[in-house]
């Protein structure tokens, strides 16, 4: 069982252990204690309704002071040392999740304004969160072993769970940048998580179209099963088959480098997943970051987002987990920015087309590979879960 430690910052943030099943860590108060005196948090900043779109901006002029591509001796996010006293106390870590020191929502919580038109304002409540996926300042998510991976997810799921049962939360949003081009302002491996007090404008969408099909389906059928299942009968596009995962490039992707992982059965979010689902997960999205390195000399920008069903009554009945990995890299020393098109009117078009990508990743040589989820889970402690 992953080793789950909570303490407090020194500002009052939290802060959490996740240690690796197989290498449960002690953990006492003086050696998690964060000896800075930091300054109190601020209140958080606004939110300001768009009616021209019905959406909610976030306003936080506070993050232009965040730190930015800092030197790796003054990393926030590797552990403590005499000369650098990080955001993380402890002199070791697997893996760690925090509050964000610059959050765009919270810390408080709270409600929108339920009747919004122009000029509407009101707190940016939520919260955002820093995932730190091991405590070595390079690297990349794809170098980590298949139990840190596992790790990572039983982050994923647990505060997931912990941050869908917040007041006026709507959707969590469990996801990472990578890579310089994406706009990472931390060299540290590392994610987030943000739980929105509203449904984001593009959970909205898929979860309109999600609910418009399970309607017309008598609730018998979702959009993203019957999708998973047309692209494994078409096999063209398939980039991996689990038991309990695929993995193929949509029918219409957008991006240059596009992949969806799904579970084969329909659950809500991370924190649904059965032991042996997250075991396969922690496998089968590892040996896909590996893919997508592969494909080229240096390795690729993406964005990884963790589209889970919102916490909306409407909604989540039709709403099915899935992973979007996308890069806007269409060739080795060229990017795809999103310019007239697609940034002023939301019309994609592609640069590569979606059979060609699923065949490089279907067959570029991936570097030696992870064991087994079988294998992974007959080297956990004896009497540790499923």
């Amino acid at each position: 069982m992953t080793g789950i430690t909570s303490t407090r910052l020194s500002d009052g943030r939290e802060l959490i252990y996740f240690d690796d099943a197989h290498a449960l860590k002690a953990r006492t108060a003086d050696t998690i204690t964060d000896h800075r005196a930091l300054p109190p948090r601020g209140e958080p900043g606004e939110v300001r309704f768009d009616a021209l779109t019905d959406e909610w901006v976030a306003v936080a002029a506070h993050r232009q002071s965040r730190t930015h591509l800092p030197p790796a001796d003054q990393c926030p996010i590797c552990p403590t040392t005499a000369s650098n006293p990080s955001e993380i106390p402890a002199d070791d870590y697997d893996v760690v999740v925090f509050e964000n020191r610059f959050p765009s929502l919270g810390p408080a919580l709270g409600t929108v304004p339920a009747e919004a038109a122009w000029g509407t304002t009101g707190p940016a409540y939520g919260r955002c969160e820093v995932v730190a996926f091991t405590p070595a300042h390079t690297g990349s998510f794809s170098g980590l072993s298949e139990a840190r991976s596992r790790t990572v997810i039983e982050a994923w799921a647990q505060r997931t769970a912990a941050l869908s049962a917040l007041p006026g939360i709507k959707q969590v949003f469990p996801f990472e940048n990578r890579g310089a081009d994406i706009g990472v302002t931390l060299h540290h491996p590392h994610g987030q998580i943000y739980a929105y007090p509203y449904v984001t404008p593009r959970a909205g969408v898929l979860g309109a179209a999600a609910r418009k099909f399970f309607d017309a389906a008598d609730g018998r059928e979702t959009l993203t099963g019957s999708l998973l299942r047309s692209e494994r009968e078409d096999g063209s596009r398939m980039v991996m088959e689990g038991e309990n995962f695929s993995a193929y490039v949509p029918f219409a992707a957008r991006w240059p480098l596009e992949i969806h992982l799904v579970p084969h059965r329909q659950v809500p979010d991370l924190a649904a997943l059965s032991g042996e689902e997250k075991d396969e997960l922690a496998h089968v999205y590892l040996d896909l970051l590996k893919r997508l390195d592969a494909l080229y000399p240096t390795p690729t920008p993406y964005i990884s987002a963790w589209h889970q069903a919102p916490l909306d009554a409407l909604l989540r009945p039709a709403s099915y987990l899935h992973l979007q990995l996308t890069s806007p890299r269409r060739a080795a020393d060229k990017l795809k920015f999103l310019a007239g098109s697609e940034a002023a009117m939301g019309a994609f078009i592609n640069d590569t087309t979606p059979e060609s990508v699923a065949e490089r990743l279907r067959n570029v040589t991936v570097p030696a590979s992870t064991p087994s989820p079988a294998a992974f889970r007959a080297a956990l402690p004896e009497g540790a879960p499923a």
